[in-house]
């Protein structure tokens, strides 16, 4: 089956040119002009960019938290996801109390198949690291699971202790995986939320009191330490403030391999959300938590100078009603999520783009390129060549539209972004040469999602 994307804009991390673009099957087999596409079918790109599907490597479906479960489950969240130009996520897959990770991840693997309309990966959560789960780790490499997360906040949950990291960052750099951690102080966070609670302090806007920049600042200082120490690359996921970015850009300075990624919410959301009137605050709940506007500039220069290499989503939906709603009377038991696999790139473009800090081509490395390199599928995802996956995007930046929960496709009672004003839209998505959005809407199949391999970490 051949397919040409025509008169197009074709847009890669290294830069941006007018090419068509020849698909044979489930690959890409030639960009440029005057292609033999003889029995093709044709596909009109002109006014629209053609861009390499994005790649969230940070999503959180199916997955229990709090008494509850993420609203999205594997079709309804890539679903969410094609439709919004995504076609490939990293998901999580979180080990309980007692159990191997392999059996975590063979739990996960089961949520997504014959579900998952995009491909697929996971990453490992390690919440109990012994001898015998840390002997796990180059089995699991070998399988195609090339990271792994661990959690310095969620105390009695999913904390590790510092030595725990500091065991999986030697391990994981002996087998070729990369650590990545979110970096918040959770004994600090413990003691605030128990005072907090003690005085009566209920409110949505308590969960921002309880987790200060400060805590996250220190526990990525701390986590940076512990890789040094280790030898390891480390990579900081959903930075949200300058006292995190920071140290980063300090060990950066210094040539330590570390890297970090932000989120959508973080640079158009703010702690001013939490105010919102009849616990609508809520909505906003998610950890680290939304900051200071001021914070907004601070993660752009981080983007811009590539302190800050990936924007993921984090996306953790819970409903408001039946979920969030669960905290009334005690922020602490309030799901923490937001959605935004279906509004990243709108959101990005937006801001970004149309908002003249960054171009298309770094917009395509942020969203595309950099989350492949990082997590073992480039350059079989995350850019536009011969012999890569025919994952494409054909997004006209010009339309005008307003997000709103009565027309997303998530799986949501609430969007976080209702009422904002967003520039472009796209048309057309493809995965490995298949159509899954026609016209903006979609046309794909539950289950058309593969596994995802990935290669080790071999550095950026």
């Amino acid at each position: 089956m051949k397919t040409i994307i025509t008169n197009g804009v074709v847009v890669n991390a290294g830069g941006e040119f007018r090419a068509d673009v020849l698909v044979e099957d489930a690959h890409i087999v030639a960009i440029g002009h005057d292609l033999n596409a003889e029995g093709a079918s044709v596909i009109d790109a002109r006014g629209a960019y053609v861009l390499p599907g994005c790649v969230d490597v940070h999503t959180h479906l199916d997955m229990p938290f709090g008494g509850t479960t993420s609203a999205d489950d594997f079709f309804t969240g890539t679903k969410a996801a094609a439709v919004g130009g995504t076609t490939a996520i990293v998901d999580f897959a979180i080990q309980s109390k007692g159990e191997s990770l392999g059996a975590a991840l063979a739990a996960w693997k089961e949520k997504a198949a014959g579900k998952a309309v995009i491909d697929y990966g996971f990453h490992v959560a390690v919440t109990d690291l012994t001898d015998e789960t840390l002997a796990e780790f180059s089995e699991l490499v070998a399988e195609g699971v090339t990271s792994f997360k661990l959690f310095m906040a969620y105390k009695g949950a999913l904390m590790v202790d510092d030595g725990t990291l500091f065991q999986a960052l030697k391990k994981a750099k002996e087998v070729g995986a990369l650590i990545s951690v979110h970096a918040e102080n959770g004994d600090v966070i413990d003691v605030l939320v128990k005072e907090h609670l003690a005085a009566g302090l209920t409110e949505p806007k308590y969960h921002a009191t309880t987790r200060p920049a400060g805590v996250e600042g220190e526990a990525t200082g701390r986590a940076i330490f512990l890789a040094e120490q280790a030898g390891a690359p480390i990579y900081i996921v959903h930075l949200t403030c300058k006292e995190a970015l920071d140290k980063v850009r300090a060990a950066r300075d210094r040539g330590l391999p570390v890297y970090a990624e932000t989120c959508p919410q973080y640079l158009a959301l703010s702690v001013d959300n939490y105010d919102e009137p009849d616990f609508e605050g809520a909505k906003y709940v998610c950890s680290p938590p939304l900051r200071d506007k001021s914070n907004w500039e601070e993660l752009w220069a981080g983007l811009i100078t590539g302190d800050l290499q990936v924007i993921a989503t984090d996306h953790c939906p819970f409903n408001f009603s039946g979920q969030k709603e669960m905290g009334r009377g005690d922020f602490s038991k309030i799901p923490n999520g937001t959605p935004g696999l279906e509004h990243r790139l709108l959101v990005l473009h937006t801001l970004g783009v149309h908002g003249g800090r960054i171009g298309m081509s770094k917009l395509v490395d942020l969203l595309c390129a950099a989350p492949a390199r990082f997590f073992g599928m480039y350059p079989r995802k995350g850019v536009i060549a011969p012999g890569s996956d025919a994952d494409l995007v054909i997004f006209d930046p010009t339309p005008d539209s307003v997000i709103s929960a009565a027309t997303q496709t998530q799986n949501l009672d609430y969007t976080p972004y209702e009422g904002m004003a967003v520039k472009g839209a796209v048309r057309t998505v493809m995965q490995r040469g298949q159509l899954v959005v026609d016209a903006g809407a979609f046309v794909g199949t539950s289950g058309a999602g593969e596994y995802l391999k990935r290669t080790p970490f071999v550095g950026v």
